[in-house]
């Protein structure tokens, strides 16, 4: 996990979004144990604050819960959640604009298909 101190996103959120990525790494397993709030602030010297922002985040998405004297777990069913959010928001920011352009320079869902089985290709 890495924080960019000079990204214009908050800290707290790039501490969200590094805990999603774990999970859907695998790095942090359903119903495992997160960091606390003290381990990521600590680490990434960070105020313990904005690490629990961030935390809350996922709390609220229903990703983690907690277990209380004990500390934040993975929910079950959390990585497909994110899966599902992920895919949602990939099409929203994309997809969209990618057809919306295609149709601007007549290219065909054929041909759409076909650049991105090149770009699988090449990867």
């Amino acid at each position: 996990m890495k924080i960019n101190f000079e990204s214009e996103k908050p800290i707290f959120l790039q501490v969200a979004e590094n805990i999603e990525d774990s999970i859907l790494s695998g790095s942090f397993e359903e119903e495992q144990q997160i960091p606390s709030t003290t381990e990521f602030s600590v680490t990434y010297k960070i105020n313990p604050a904005t690490a629990l922002k961030g935390i809350n985040i996922l709390v609220d998405k229903g990703l983690v819960y907690k277990k209380r004297g004990v500390g934040m777990f993975v929910c079950k069913g959390a990585c497909d959640k994110l899966r599902l959010e992920r895919k949602e928001a990939f099409y929203e920011n994309y997809i969209k604009g990618i057809v919306a352009e295609a149709k601007r320079l007549h290219i065909s869902d054929e041909e759409i298909k076909s650049m991105i089985e090149r770009g699988y290709e090449n990867e």
